[in-house]
């Protein structure tokens, strides 16, 4: 039976409630609801006192889990929407982010980001927030793009004395299949090689690693070999990982699903250029969302964020330099 990225997550929800007592999830309408998108699903009576409904205040339910977690506690929060965790952007960034470095005690809570787009969703409920959260020192930043990450990166997550801000990908979540889930992975601070190529680099995470596959699929045919790495995690940022990658293409091409000024792709294109200028014969390039808000229209929502068209496109344009 094949298991889903969405059942991934609550599989390592599930493991990391019964492994360990000091974890507890905490979100609105995780408990008698299950979660918006079901992630908590029957936790609450598997788990009963364990799996908590919180007011719709995304403030106070980051600044309670700080609390909880001060206190030896290992939180999980779900926000059900990447985009509505801006409203505890003061708690996450000035509190949590912090903490250890003005106080010595760790603050080990897991924000779960149900992130990117959807069909449909608009400007409010699609948004992809990794860059903002990974500027800020102190938080760790996963963005798992297979169901094996989605469930090993998950109990790292809250195994991290840190606070970890988990970008799971809501249109992976039924998408996405795999027949079993793993016992380990990749450490959360190490890229994947996902596919090897000769030609070019294309660095990707979360749902745009699927779009890079594909793109790299329709590249074979017209025997350009694409090389594509996977992040796995914006902050730590395996810088090397990608440096080993140019070496052998000596093309770059990064892509992500979030706006294009100041994002995870030009902080990758920067670290190779800074690090590996030697090693390119073209000029790297990156392909974003546009720069506007999301649309609501799923046509002009197609057209907004990065496709496999278009990385193909971006791809044999590089390749000619």
């Amino acid at each position: 039976m094949s298991i889903t990225y969405l059942e991934a997550i609550r599989e390592a929800q599930e493991k990391a409630l019964r492994d360990d007592p000091r974890v507890y999830i905490y979100g609105q309408d995780v408990a008698t609801f299950g979660g918006a998108f079901k992630a908590t699903k029957n936790l609450a009576k598997e788990f009963p006192g364990r799996v908590l409904d919180a007011p719709i205040s995304e403030d106070a339910m980051i600044g309670s889990a700080i609390g909880a977690a001060i206190e030896g506690m290992r939180p999980i929060v779900e926000m059900q929407f990447a985009d509505f965790s801006t409203v505890a952007v003061n708690q996450i960034v000035n509190q949590a982010a912090t903490l250890y470095w003005r106080t010595q005690v760790a603050c080990p809570i897991t924000i779960r980001l149900p992130s990117g787009g959807n069909p449909g969703s608009g400007p409010f409920h699609s948004q992809s927030l990794e860059s903002l959260y990974a500027h800020f020192p102190g938080l760790v930043v996963m963005t798992p793009a297979t169901v094996e990450d989605a469930y090993t990166m998950l109990l790292e997550a809250v195994e991290i004395d840190d606070p970890v801000i988990f970008c799971e990908h809501k249109y992976l979540y039924n998408r996405l299949k795999a027949d079993t889930l793993p016992e380990s992975g990749l450490p959360c601070d190490q890229a994947r090689v996902a596919r090897l190529g000769r030609d070019l680099t294309i660095v990707a995470y979360s749902a745009m690693v699927h779009e890079a596959l594909a793109a790299a699929e329709q590249l074979r045919k017209e025997d350009i070999q694409a090389e594509i790495v996977d992040l796995r995690s914006v902050k730590p940022l395996d810088v090397d990982t990608v440096l080993a990658s140019v070496a052998r293409t000596a093309r770059l091409l990064c892509v992500g699903e979030s706006w294009p000024w100041g994002g995870v792709n030009s902080e990758v294109i920067a670290s190779v250029v800074t690090h590996g200028f030697h090693l390119l014969d073209a000029p790297p390039q990156r392909i974003n969302s546009k720069d506007t808000p999301v649309p609501f229209h799923v046509g002009l929502w197609g057209a907004h964020k990065p496709s496999t068209q278009g990385i193909v496109a971006a791809a044999r344009r590089l390749f000619e330099w």
